[in-house]
């Protein structure tokens, strides 16, 4: 919406208004500049739930159309070890799953609208559920 508004704010003041010079262009160059950050800050919508014997990730965004929603499910025990990276304001949970075909398979989830209590809740689920599945083995 922001974008939308820029560009109409932009084409007033061109067309009608003339009350700003070169710097309405910046009506077009800021919001295009946030929801490129926000493009690449990753999918908003994170969803986990470790009830009962599976795991389910999904992973979507607010835009529909701007990518393709990410759902997994698979059994706890399938779940070899995950990771959680950040970099500057990214955050990503890289979660590796064993697999029939090739070993194990690496799953990517953007998390990066997550809180920190939020993640660290996600980390000691996973903690559990890893633990679990490393004295099975035993």
């Amino acid at each position: 919406m922001v974008v939308v508004f820029g560009i109409v704010g932009f084409l007033a003041n061109e067309y009608r208004f003339k009350a700003v010079g070169k710097e309405s262009y910046l009506m077009i160059i800021i919001p295009v500049l946030l929801l490129i950050v926000f493009h690449l800050n990753g999918r908003q919508i994170f969803e986990y739930d470790s009830d009962g014997e599976a795991l389910n990730f999904k992973n979507r965004n607010i835009i529909p159309f701007l990518n393709k929603p990410l759902h997994d499910e698979f059994p706890k025990y399938k779940l070899i070890k995950y990771d959680v990276v950040t970099i500057f304001f990214m955050k990503r949970l890289y979660v590796t799953v064993s697999s029939k075909t090739n070993g194990s398979t690496m799953l990517k989830y953007q998390i990066s609208y997550l809180t920190r209590k939020e993640v660290n809740d996600l980390k000691l689920s996973l903690n559990k559920v890893v633990k679990a599945n490393k004295e099975k083995k035993r």
